[in-house]
């Protein structure tokens, strides 16, 4: 196989834990491209990515109309694909795919587009789902061990980071404890009951800054978050910002971390895919779906499914006790 694609709907989140799966197809096929098709504002990952050559955007759960079905058939048809993944469950997804005249479609079993499909896998839905999108390369015969969910932080942005440090006052060395508490899109897509108030990350931030005054505390957040992040600061006259304007840059401060402190977010598989010391916090969602079993992950996850429910005393006698 010379070219293949992978439909990917979702977040950055959902891209990220789909790269062991694309980084096992590169193993397999060493001199094919491989290319993708994601939503508009999923693209940035790619930036970050090891194997993808071309990422084409297409909006999965948006308003779409005949054009963009028609864009998205001519792209995928002019290119000849070998084969192609998908993750798009939809009965009008896998249609379009039929249409595309790929000749291998994989996908998952038991989805209302899988009709359109010429190899299905098993859906195990309560896998790490990065383990659970590598399943799909049983659809190709691909026969591998998941590896670890990994990135390719570009020279420049970690050049980058080490300006920002500077700038912070940071000694290279030294190193710091980040901290991101989520975004406006997290409030959106996963509901309140997974954002953190400001209150307490003000308190938890407290309590870092008290217990370690040597060991800077460092606030990520995208530029777009910015208002999101204005109650953390208020009384919090030692805290660092660092506004990192895309995902490569947001990768370097997080690699340099010594402890990245967040909620279920984009930034969690950062710091999963860096290899930096991880705790995170979590309300409804199971995160054995979303994080690997690993010694450098610490999770934290409210009994009434409420993240604003753990208090930050908790929090902090958790993160001491490790």
């Amino acid at each position: 196989m010379t070219r293949l694609l992978a439909l990917i709907p979702g977040g950055i989140g959902d891209q990220m834990l789909c790269f062991p799966m694309l980084e096992s197809l590169q193993h397999q096929y060493p001199q094919a491209q491989i290319d993708v098709v994601v939503e508009p504002q999923s693209k940035d990952a790619y930036r970050v990515s090891q194997v993808v050559k071309q990422v084409l955007t297409y909006s999965f759960s948006g308003r779409t109309g005949p054009a963009d079905w028609g864009n998205l058939i001519g792209w995928v048809r002019e290119r000849e694909y070998d084969a192609l993944i998908s993750l798009d469950k939809s009965y009008f997804g896998g249609l379009l795919l039929w249409l595309t005249g790929v000749p291998t479609r994989v996908g998952f079993a038991g989805q209302p587009g899988s009709i359109f499909l010429t190899d299905t896998v098993p859906l195990k839905a309560d896998r790490y789902a990065a383990h659970r999108y590598h399943d799909l390369l049983g659809g190709l015969h691909v026969r591998r061990n998941c590896p670890p969910l990994s990135i390719n932080v570009p020279r420049k942005d970690i050049e980058w980071a080490e300006v920002e440090q500077k700038r912070l006052g940071i000694d290279l060395s030294q190193g710091y404890i980040a901290i991101h508490g989520g975004s406006a899109v997290d409030r959106d897509t996963k509901g309140p009951d997974s954002i953190y108030p400001g209150p307490s990350w003000r308190s938890l931030v407290k309590g870092l800054q008290d217990r370690q005054p040597d060991l800077p505390v460092v606030l990520v957040h995208a530029p777009q978050d910015r208002d999101w992040f204005r109650a953390v600061l208020e009384g919090l006259p030692g805290l660092k910002v660092s506004t990192p304007e895309d995902l490569g840059k947001f990768a370097a401060m997080v690699a340099s971390a010594q402890l990245m402190v967040c909620t279920d977010s984009d930034a969690m598989h950062l710091a999963v895919a860096v290899g930096t010391y991880l705790f995170a916090l979590f309300g409804p969602t199971n995160p054995a779906l979303v994080l690997p079993e690993d010694k450098r992950v610490t999770v934290m996850r409210s009994p009434t499914g409420k993240v604003a429910d753990i208090a930050p005393i908790q929090v902090l006698e958790k993160i001491w006790s490790q």
